[in-house]
């Protein structure tokens, strides 16, 4: 008889399944957590940013003055130019625009005999609506305190905040005397 040996290999034993951790669904349910939220949480930003709704799908206003865009012109890229608004001129100014006073800027008394002043004008703009630049305003004022009578003069104020003048030198009958003014005249040129 034959023999027959049979050889037998010994396979070495299959190591069962490494357990699956407990510890990763928790994991990786905190890190799919955290995206969905990240995910809204930009969504809610960009809807903000942007506009909402309606506001958003609506077309923007522009102005007369801009270019229309041309077919090619991606309107997202196109920049809006700011609307020039006109400002409004008064053009027509009055005294009741204007207050004036007299400043003394130099006094000599003589006793019983009354004072020489030099006085200036100090007007200031009250009215509502602002003055051109690029016009000039006239304004015809007298003042009233010098012992001969009123004194008229004329200073003009352009650029809307340079004033000339004439420094005015008058006598008062006495120390006590008020030198006053009043506009009398505005009138306004190129």
């Amino acid at each position: 008889m034959d023999e027959t040996t049979e050889a037998t290999a010994e396979i070495p034993p299959v190591p069962p399944y490494p357990p699956t951790s407990t510890r990763r669904r928790p994991v990786i349910a905190v890190i799919v957590g955290t995206v969905i939220i990240a995910a809204i949480s930009s969504g809610i930003t960009a809807i903000f940013v942007s506009g909402t709704g309606k506001e958003a799908a609506a077309p923007k206003p522009t102005s007369a003055k801009s270019a229309p865009a041309t077919p090619s012109e991606d309107p997202t890229e196109a920049s809006e130019e700011p609307e020039e608004t006109e400002e409004t001129y008064n053009d027509s100014p009055t005294s009741t625009d204007f207050t004036l006073s007299m400043k003394t800027t130099k006094k000599q008394c003589f006793g019983s005999a009354g004072c020489a002043i030099t006085v200036e004008p100090n007007l200031s703009y009250v009215g509502a609506i602002s003055l051109d630049p690029e016009k000039t305003v006239s304004i015809t004022y007298e003042i009233h305190g010098d012992e001969s009578g009123s004194v008229i003069q004329t200073m003009e104020l352009s650029d809307r905040d340079r004033l000339t003048y004439t420094p005015v030198s008058i006598s008062t009958a006495d120390r006590s005397t008020k030198v006053t003014a009043e506009i009398t005249d505005v009138t306004v040129s190129s």
